[in-house]
């Protein structure tokens, strides 16, 4: 099993970039156009559906131009996550009132739309609900977390790959504007030598400790750092979480969780060859997401690598390994 997992990791890279020139012909090419489309959701627990309908569907936004949200099917929810079911016929009547389509099931969703949201919040439903998408050819986004398990995230990109469906999932954070900026260069930063985030890891039942929520803090590391880990090593208190990863050039990527009754807050500071950035904003809104989202639509290439995601996931699951195993470091390759 593990070498079938670590196999599939390293072939990602050029997977993924097969699955978007493949998408380019069979989806994009064949004298059918697909650069404008009916966008349907899976899933109305989360306050995203209601932000990326009413941004989408925006006539004033003009790179947004013959796309809309015209569908949803809300789903059961999750009874055990109250974030969940507490909040779904909430947000369903909110989509509804935005004028969306609420029908009875992904199948019928399926028949109305050429591209599909995924936002259930319970990352655990996200395989089921991903697999008739795929099936479907519909390209889709899948929001954070993609899965509830490195398990299921393999899962879920290996029948992308299978079905030749172009799918991503990212973090708000990834295209955070300051934390892509230092990535792609700043002048006074320079080369991205150790970066240091923090935020709200709170966790919810059935899924790695970091991936519900600590998820959005990980992935600005990324981001930041680049792909790379080879290591985590966690420390737990009664007040406080904090993972150290190391990467293969020997740069120290940290990620501390809001302590037990601290306030909740994003940041990070980053150390480069020419200066230090410090009070990075990695989180800075949905819009820069939606933007990467509908270009994927309209490309069919995505802008996070299955790769680099299924990284960060065994950065999870390394990190609660360490916590079994007393806070030794533990090797990002022992959990493929």
């Amino acid at each position: 099993m593990g070498n079938k997992r670590r196999d599939f990791i390293k072939s990602t890279s050029l997977a993924s970039i097969g699955l978007g020139l493949a998408g380019d012909i069979s989806l994009y090419a064949n004298g059918k156009s697909r650069v404008k489309g009916k966008i349907g959701m899976i899933g109305l627990d989360t306050s995203h559906v209601t932000a990326f309908t009413k941004a989408i569907n925006d006539p004033e936004r003009s790179e947004f131009d013959g796309f809309n949200v015209v569908a949803a099917y809300p789903t059961k929810g999750s009874v055990d996550m109250s974030v969940s079911i507490d909040r779904l016929d909430k947000f369903t009547e909110e989509i509804k009132g935005m004028g969306v389509e609420i029908v009875n099931s992904i199948e019928e969703l399926l028949s109305r739309v050429d591209y599909v949201l995924l936002e259930s919040v319970d990352g655990r439903r996200h395989l089921d609900e991903a697999l008739p998408v795929l099936k479907a050819g519909k390209p889709m986004f899948i929001d954070k977390p993609l899965s509830h398990s490195l398990k299921d995230a393999i899962a879920i990109f290996d029948a992308s790959k299978k079905y030749n469906t172009p799918t991503f999932s990212a973090s708000s954070t990834r295209f955070a504007p300051e934390s892509v900026a230092i990535k792609e260069g700043n002048e006074k930063v320079g080369k991205v030598l150790g970066v240091h985030t923090y935020g709200p890891a709170g966790r919810q039942v059935g899924h790695l400790d970091m991936a519900y929520y600590g998820i959005h803090s990980i992935e600005a590391l990324f981001t930041l750092m680049g792909p790379g880990c080879k290591e985590v090593t966690r420390l737990d208190t009664p007040t406080s979480t904090v993972l150290t990863g190391v990467w293969n050039d020997g740069r120290i990527g940290v990620f501390t969780a809001t302590p037990e009754g601290g306030k909740s807050s994003f940041g990070g500071v980053v150390h480069g060859s020419k200066g230090v950035a410090e009070q990075v904003k990695i989180l800075d809104g949905y819009d820069a997401l939606i933007i990467e989202i509908i270009n994927f639509f309209k490309t069919g290439v995505e802008p996070v690598s299955a790769e680099e995601t299924l990284e960060i996931f065994a950065f999870m699951a390394a990190a609660d390994e360490s916590k079994l195993r007393g806070g030794t470091a533990v090797a990002l390759e022992e959990m493929m």
